[in-house]
C-alpha cells in the first residue's frame, strides 16, 4: 500500500499568521523570483477546503449543507491531496484534530507533521471579529463556542470549536510530531523562530541569506502592499482588508476591561501554558471595569 502520510499541516485558528507563514515558507524553499505572491499560493502549499479535490472526491461537483455530508467526503479528498505530490509537503487547516462523526478531521494516515501558530486570544478577538463581519463580543462568543464553524458556501466546513480547545488539541495529539510558534514570538523575533522550524524540526540546512531574503519579502508591510495592489482572494467579501496592523498588544486599545475579563476567565487555563507573561497585565486592565 502507498504510504500517503506526506501531509506537513500549517494548523492554526483563523488570524492567527497562518498566510503569513505559507508565504515566508515559499520565499525560503523557492528560488529567488518564484515564489508565489499572496493570490497563488496554492503553487507552493494547498488547503483542505479546495473545492476541485472534493469535486474530485466526490466525483461530481461537491454540495453539502451538513457535517455529514463534508465528513463523507473529506478523508477521500485529503487522500488525494496527500497523494498530490510525491514526497512531504505542507497543507493549511483551521480544523481541529477530532474526530467527527466517527471520522478523524486530521487522519494519521496522511499526516507527516504539523506546524501550529497560535496567538493570544486578547489580539485575536478583534481580528477574529473583522474577519467574521461581528462585534467583538459576538466573536468572543463564539470563539467559546466547541460548535464553531465556518466553511465555504458549497458546504466544506472548517470545524473550529473553542480558541483554547483548538490549542489544546492541536498541542497535544498524541504520535504527532509538531512545531508550535506563538504570533508574538514570530512577529518579534523572526529569523530566531524559523531558525528553529526550518534546522531543529524540518531538519534543513540553513541557508541564513535565503532566509533573510524570505523575511524581507513577506514582511507585514509587504503583504499588505500586496493585497492593497492586487487584492486578496481568501479575504471574506465583507473585510475591508485582510492584513489590517499586524501588531501584537492591540487589545489594550480594542478591548474593554469586561472582554478581557471574560477572555481571561474562559480560557485561563491556556493562557497560565502559553501566555503566562500576559496574566498580571490583564487581571490589572480586567479589573478596572
Amino acid at each position: 500500500m502507498t504510504d500517503l502520510r506526506r501531509i506537513i499541516w500549517l494548523a492554526s485558528y483563523p488570524k492567527s499568521g497562518n498566510t503569513w507563514m505559507r508565504s515566508l515558507l515559499a520565499h525560503y524553499f523557492m528560488p529567488k523570483g518564484q515564489a508565489p505572491d499572496i493570490n497563488h499560493l496554492s503553487q507552493f502549499t494547498t488547503g483542505d477546503i479546495r473545492q476541485d479535490f472534493f469535486d474530485r472526491a466526490a466525483g461530481r461537483p461537491f454540495r453539502g449543507s451538513t457535517y455529514e455530508e463534508w465528513m463523507a467526503v473529506r478523508p477521500t479528498a485529503l487522500r488525494m491531496i496527500a497523494a498530490s505530490k510525491p514526497t512531504h509537503h505542507f497543507v493549511k487547516t483551521h480544523c481541529q484534530p477530532v474526530r467527527i462523526l466517527g471520522r478523524d478531521v486530521i487522519p494519521a494516515e496522511v499526516t507527516a507533521a504539523a506546524i501550529y501558530m497560535l496567538r493570544n486570544p486578547f489580539d485575536l478577538a478583534p481580528s477574529f471579529a473583522r474577519h467574521q463581519d461581528c462585534d467583538l463580543d459576538t466573536a468572543i462568543t463564539r470563539m467559546m463556542d466547541p460548535d464553531m464553524s465556518s466553511g465555504t458556501e458549497t458546504g466544506i466546513f472548517e470545524a473550529l470549536g473553542r480558541w483554547d480547545e483548538h490549542v489544546t488539541t492541536w498541542t497535544t495529539a498524541p504520535g504527532l510530531p509538531r512545531h508550535v510558534i506563538r504570533y508574538e514570538d514570530m512577529l518579534h523575533q523572526s529569523e530566531r523562530e524559523m531558525t528553529r522550524l526550518l534546522e531543529t524540526f524540518l531538519r534543513v540546512k540553513l541557508d541564513k541569506a535565503q532566509l533573510d531574503y524570505a523575511l524581507r519579502q513577506t514582511s507585514f508591510d509587504q503583504l499588505k502592499k500586496q493585497e492593497s495592489e492586487e487584492g486578496f482572494r481568501e479575504r471574506p467579501p465583507h473585510m475591508q482588508s485582510f492584513f489590517a496592523r499586524g501588531q501584537a498588544g492591540v487589545w489594550r486599545d480594542d478591548l474593554t476591561p469586561a472582554q478581557v475579563g471574560r477572555i481571561r476567565e474562559g480560557f485561563l487555563p491556556v493562557l497560565e501554558k502559553w501566555y503566562p507573561e500576559m496574566l498580571e497585565e490583564t487581571a490589572e486592565f480586567a479589573g478596572a471595569a
